[in-house]
């Protein structure tokens, strides 16, 4: 395949096409189908695709970032935006950056990864060898090697080569003392259900000053105990932090002790002895106003702890559903995308009976809230009510008040219909959320007495204010509650760890925004004071705890996908 002008392809993506269809040619079965002695040169010839591809993908990523193009996605550096629009972990997303400004910066380097003469894994070993060499003997020295690896020497004659340029370069320099303290560094990294890992490269005087510590510490405590040497030096290292912050010798948080948020999930606090006849009281004096540590581990981190009680819930929009179909089940508006006049009385209620006395305005033992025959009243399992577009159909009963006749009634669903857009329930869904969870949440809401009332000390202190309206500062109590929620960077797909966050406004205080967990999210430095302040983007923060981000020039991002429409 050429182009007029002697081109194999025209354009960019022809060859990207080429190269998915090579791809998947080599994935499918004629590739399965490979005798086992034919896989060597094939192996070799994927070694040099791969080397080629390397200094492709480092080619147009450079230049992506040269341009800052990012930016226009709403992602402060190539590494964030690999990591949220390229599907990449950011470890994974930081290597790529670096590996490609490491070619940048070594042409030489990139040019025989280009042309296949070597292999990405030479290239990576030359890199290594190299990188304490000085920047114009670095660069000399990798085109040497390059040099050498296209005439044919083996990768041990490299790896001589390198010793012998670094040797010289410390000859040249006996005053120097190269003792590795610039290479120094320690990472903790979170993983699973809190557990963490620890890696670094000490120098030899903080190594000293570790080892001394761990060993002081690592004693066994009884002739009982059964700890590795590995799981003692844990529990050493954990001793001499604890220790550390009860000698008041930490400067950040002079000495005070260790911060535990308790959770209790909302649904478990109703189940708790006790909680119908707590709530059935909440209710009615209610109806009369106007207008993440578990088991063991949370019980030794709380025994000398600040305990502060959470009460935390999932926002199950299928409930949602079920309010808004018993308020239109009053008017005689079902959930139902069938005639139901010509239903022949069938019954196709919401059999978990919601609603006073359960009972509908339809005939033949009709319920009028009704979702469907489903006995949950979803169908899918999401919410979605079985329709065709992903939402509840609306219409009205036909035996219903003011719809004496069926035609009469399939025009009163025609009209729902037309009003009851996806766009419009999905609308209607967030406002009765919202409503929902000012119902329940704050000092006076059923979450607040549930805990008050069930729960003993310390879990049945006096709620604090989740909502102080207008406010120059943000209270504690409410940044620990979005802190809570968020845990770090709200932007779609960011996830920045609370530490590196302000506390944002979504309806800014000078436009007479609340200061109130609703209206607060975690946003770090970049997409806080960039994206919202100086770009124009807008964040907006949905009931589920979920939130979209919309730019200038009509971008949008989600935190989450889409909902989905599908058929019924």
């Amino acid at each position: 395949m050429c182009t007029a002008d002697g081109r194999v392809f025209g354009s960019v993506a022809e060859a990207l096409r080429m190269a998915n269809a090579t791809m998947d040619y080599l994935n499918g079965p004629d590739g399965a189908a490979l005798d086992a002695a034919a896989c060597g040169p094939v192996l070799r010839s994927l070694g040099e695709i791969q080397a080629k591809f390397t200094a492709a993908h480092a080619s147009v990523l450079a230049r992506f970032d040269a341009a800052d193009a990012h930016d226009s996605d709403g992602y402060g550096t190539s590494a964030s935006w690999l990591d949220a629009m390229a599907n990449m972990t950011r470890p994974d997303a930081k290597a790529e950056v670096r590996q490609m400004r490491l070619l940048r910066d070594h042409p030489a380097l990139a040019d025989a990864l280009a042309a296949g003469d070597i292999s990405k894994s030479w290239a990576m070993a030359i890199a290594g060898w190299t990188k304490k060499l000085p920047a114009e003997l670095r660069a000399e020295t990798i085109t040497i090697l390059v040099q050498a690896a296209e005439a044919g020497a083996a990768l041990d004659d490299l790896r001589t080569i390198a010793g012998i340029a670094l040797e010289k370069w410390r000859a040249s320099r006996p005053d120097a003392d190269d003792d590795g303290f610039d290479d120094r560094y320690v990472q903790v990294g979170t993983t699973f259900g809190g557990a963490g890992v620890i890696r670094g490269n000490l120098t030899p005087e903080c190594a000293a000053a570790v080892q001394v510590v761990l060993e002081a510490l690592d004693k066994k405590a009884a002739t009982a105990d059964a700890r590795t040497e590995g799981q003692r030096f844990h529990d050493a290292l954990q001793q001499g932090c604890e220790l550390l912050i009860r000698a008041k010798m930490v400067p950040d948080r002079a000495g005070a002790d260790t911060h535990v948020a308790v959770h209790i999930p909302f649904p478990q606090l109703r189940q708790h002895p006790g909680a119908a006849e707590a709530e059935e009281v909440w209710l009615r004096g209610t109806a009369g106003e106007p207008g993440y540590l578990t088991g063991k581990d949370a019980e030794a981190a709380a025994c000398d702890a600040v305990a502060e009680p959470v009460v935390t819930a999932h926002a199950d929009m299928r409930v949602v559903d079920k309010i808004i179909a018993l308020a239109l089940a009053a008017a005689g508006i079902t959930l139902d995308s069938a005639d139901a006049g010509q239903a022949g009385g069938g019954e196709a209620g919401d059999r978990d009976e919601t609603g006073p006395d359960h009972r509908g305005t339809g005939g033949g033992g009709r319920h009028d809230h009704a979702l469907g025959d489903d006995p949950d009243g979803d169908s899918h399992g999401d919410g979605s009510g079985g329709s065709r577009a992903g939402y509840p159909s609306w219409g009205t009963g036909g035996q219903a008040r003011g719809a004496p006749t069926a035609q009469a009634a399939s025009r009163a669903r025609s009209r729902a219909r037309e009003r009851f857009t996806p766009g419009a329930m999905q609308a209607l869904r967030y406002a009765i959320a919202r409503l929902a969870i000012d119902f329940v949440s704050g000092p006076a809401g059923l979450a607040g007495w549930l805990r008050t009332t069930l729960l003993a000390p310390p879990y049945s202190t006096p709620s604090l204010p989740l909502d102080i309206g207008y406010s120059d500062s943000i209270p504690a109590s409410i940044r620990r509650a979005v802190q809570l929620r968020d845990r770090g960077c709200a932007w779609p797909r960011c996830g920045r760890p609370a530490a590196w966050c302000d506390v944002h406004h979504l309806q800014h205080k000078a436009d007479g925004g609340k200061t109130s967990v609703a209206n607060c999210v975690l946003l770090c430095q970049f997409h806080h004071d960039v994206c919202i302040h100086r770009l124009g983007w807008r964040l907006v923060l949905h009931p589920d705890g979920t939130t979209t981000a919309y730019g200038p020039d009509g971008q949008v991002l989600h935190s989450h996908s889409p909902p989905t429409l599908r058929a019924g």
